[in-house]
């Protein structure tokens, strides 16, 4: 066959692929990992594609020290994220790619009555937050070690879940969300923090932001429904959505 009627069929079949839910980026090869495609990786990106996002690198445990950084509590106001989660003292709580407990042991200050899961697929990670806990002799948060691809949670055990600066980077966020919403209550809602893509004023990475649009079309994918989206903070969006009841 000669070369260009081959190219012609190839470019034809891509074609007919790209029409699918799961639209074709540039330079995207066609793969059969579910509703993922696989790219040459940019500096920052892992080389997948979910819904036309590239997933970020995850910032190792060697990288600690960033989490704890002076210079969060003025970029991120932290406590105000609390405050904004209107949490009732009884209420079960699990705080999504936990790292050093940043802000786990703020959702505990909130819970006194309430529990606290903590989950991070890092066990180095989970190895600082349990010293932390023990230093500060706090009982009512429960480290989990969760997977690339589920946070190995009960089912209908959380009332929220809070995710901060972490979404971006889940390696299977397709299948995190769907373990996720089942971990709910029904009316459970899951909140995001994550830096804006929309403002070229946010000096951070381009792959660890996220605009509001794609994370209401990756939410809606899994069947969470969006409630509001909370535009007090310095640099990120803090977006709200449930869990159908």
């Amino acid at each position: 066959m000669p070369n260009i009627v081959r190219t012609g069929l190839r470019w034809a079949m891509i074609s007919l692929v790209c029409t699918s839910l799961w639209a074709c980026q540039p330079n995207t090869l066609i793969g059969s990992d579910g509703p993922y495609r696989q790219q040459q990786p940019s500096r920052d990106g892992i080389g997948k594609v979910y819904m036309g996002r590239e997933i970020a690198q995850v910032m190792g445990h060697e990288g600690a020290y960033w989490l704890e950084r002076p210079s969060r509590e003025p970029q991120e106001h932290p406590q105000q994220v609390v405050e904004l989660l209107n949490l009732t003292p009884d209420e079960t709580v699990v705080d999504i790619g936990a790292g050093t407990g940043y802000m786990t042991l703020r959702l505990a200050d909130k819970l006194p009555t309430g529990h606290v899961f903590a989950v991070d697929v890092q066990p180095e990670m989970l190895s600082l937050l349990r010293q932390r806990l023990l230093e500060a002799d706090i009982t009512t948060v429960e480290p989990v070690q969760g997977e690339i691809d589920n946070p190995n949670l009960p089912a209908e055990s959380v009332d929220l879940a809070l995710m901060v600066d972490a979404y971006h980077e889940f390696e299977y966020p397709h299948e995190m969300m769907l373990h996720l919403r089942d971990a709910l209550k029904p009316g459970g809602q899951v909140v995001l923090a994550e830096y804006r893509a929309e403002s070229p004023l946010v000096l951070i990475k381009r792959l660890h932001k996220m605009s509001e649009k794609q994370v209401k079309r990756e939410m809606r994918a899994v069947g969470l429904t969006w409630l509001k989206t909370d535009e007090s903070l310095p640099q990120q969006h803090l977006l709200f959505f449930e869990k159908p009841a």
